[in-house]
């Protein structure tokens, strides 16, 4: 089958035709201020797909004055007409499912079936969840003293900004947007200057669903110029931000100007323990799973794999043989099983970690090079690669964020928990093995927000996300998300209670 069979007629070519080239202020697409571009480009090629609008800090603020604008309305609203303006829009994205994912993949590089199947189906149910929230967040009545009511509202906080990453850039649109408006507040979004097609998309959806002018404003930039006056802005009441560790660390103290809410969503560096006692095939296969989906790319990626020496070898045999089969390819083919990385640089920092791994000592078992493929020669194409190595060594406790697992062995379950927890890192976990005693106390201590027991990388709208340590603080998903969304406003009514006899005149 050709890349056009795959692609069905002229579905790549409608995709390019409707991108979205401006930024996205108070219901219009708009030029920059100054009028600066920005080159996005394929990374199965590195060919132009567009040039679009680069905002700056003028953008910004205009933005965040059209979101200031909006909010009275938009949090006044009836609960259940914002919702049901989400849930238009969850229907929107599915009825333009097949252009939207064949915008995701030749602007990120996921595989057209993980785009097709995977994206745009969690993107819609993200922001058909939240449409349910909307009208279904509750306050509390807090049982004081005689003679006075006391309840809890939950306020939404204003305006807020979300500054999302390259590496699933549909699905965090919805994560981010969905309880953030289902609550109330108004948005100003940067999406990464590498990957903003499909979220101007979403944006023109909204649009089109009847989403007021204001309510969701996005601002295509570079970090150190949109992140930056997003992070420090004085009228911007919260800010969200996936990423890396280290920009985390700047945004934190970017956004102390006027002690702004922050939410952080950061690094990982994913323990996935094979017990001696687990079914071999469904963790092999659930451990490729675990690494390789999106390339790697993944803050969740079960990125060192920590195997019973009992059954290392019988394990690593089948694994290998599996990650070796792996079909890396045009992303746009509906057989590639594992598409580019998603663009230059991200590739040669993950290639200098087999270099790392190399020089610490490390055994490159499968992998560690660009396919041979001359037809992917100009793409950022890495081969799923296996290390075997050291706990302590750099590829078993930095983030390399690609198609690149870390083995590891273990004897017992205490230094398999000891190995688990030897990062920095908290974010997601797993574990296979057959004793449900052992799985619920490893799951109990290991150091993290998200566990999975015989299986990996599991994700739903109504479930917390979120770590703790270098992975960051906060949660995205399900009421904690309406939670950090919100700010709770205590009322107190006096209905019979009696005036203290001091006072009275």
């Amino acid at each position: 089958m050709s890349a056009q069979d795959a692609r069905g007629p002229n579905e790549h070519e409608e995709a390019v035709r409707g991108i979205r080239d401006k930024l996205y202020i108070d219901g219009a697409f708009v030029d920059a201020a100054d009028g600066r571009t920005l080159d996005v480009l394929s990374p199965h090629d590195n060919a132009l797909i567009a040039t679009i609008a680069e905002g700056g800090v003028e953008d910004v603020d205009r933005a965040v004055a059209a979101a200031e604008r909006a909010f009275p309305a938009w949090s006044e609203m009836a609960a259940a007409d914002r919702g049901l303006l989400l849930l238009k829009l969850a229907d929107a994205i599915e009825a333009h499912g097949d252009e939207l994912a064949m915008l995701e993949t030749i602007d990120t590089g996921h595989p057209i079936r993980d785009s097709r199947f995977i994206d745009v189906p969690r993107t819609a149910a993200c922001f058909r969840y939240f449409g349910g929230m909307a009208d279904k967040f509750q306050g509390s009545v807090v049982p004081v003293e005689a003679g006075f009511l006391n309840y809890v509202l939950r306020a939404p906080i204003g305006v807020v900004g979300q500054i999302v990453p390259w590496n699933f850039p549909l699905m965090f649109v919805s994560w981010n947007m969905g309880p953030a408006l289902a609550a109330g507040n108004t948005v100003v979004m940067k999406p990464s200057e590498i990957t903003p097609l499909s979220t101007l998309r979403v944006a023109e959806l909204m649009s089109e669903v009847g989403f007021p002018n204001g309510v969701v404003n996005i601002v295509p930039g570079y970090g150190h110029t949109v992140g930056q006056r997003l992070a420090e802005h004085p009228r911007i009441g919260k800010i969200a931000f996936t990423g890396s560790t280290a920009t985390g660390r700047r945004i934190v103290e970017a956004s102390k100007g006027n002690l702004k809410r922050v939410q952080l969503e950061l690094g990982g560096k994913g323990a996935n323990i094979v017990f001696d006692d687990a079914n071999i095939v469904a963790a092999v296969n659930g451990s490729a799973w675990a690494i390789f989906h999106n390339q790697g790319q993944a803050c969740i990626a079960g990125s060192r794999l920590i195997l019973h020496k009992r059954i290392a070898d019988s394990f690593l045999e089948k694994f290998l043989t599996l990650t070796r089969s792996i079909k890396v390819g045009d992303p746009c083919e509906l057989t590639t099983e594992m598409g580019p990385l998603t663009s230059t640089l991200h590739r040669d920092r993950v290639v200098d970690y087999i270099k790392v791994a190399k020089d610490q000592g490390g055994t490159i078992l499968a992998g560690g090079m660009a396919p041979a493929d001359p037809a992917l020669a100009k793409g950022c194409y890495v081969l799923p690669t296996v290390v075997c190595a050291k706990p302590t060594d750099r590829v078993a406790q930095e983030e390399v964020f690609g198609p690149f697992v870390t083995v590891l062995t273990f004897e017992s379950d205490e230094e398999a928990l000891s190995i688990a927890n030897a990062t920095e890192y908290g974010l997601g976990a797993g574990l296979w093995t057959a004793d449900l005693a052992r799985a619920h106390k490893m799951a109990r201590g290991l150091r993290g927000g998200i566990c999975w027991i015989n299986s990996y990388k599991r994700v739903n709208p109504g479930s917390p996300f979120g770590g703790v340590g270098k992975s960051g603080y906060g949660r995205e998903m399900g009421f904690e998300a309406m939670h950090d969304y919100t700010e709770a406003r205590s009322i107190w009514v006096n209905v019979d209670a009696q005036v203290p006899p001091f006072y009275k005149r």
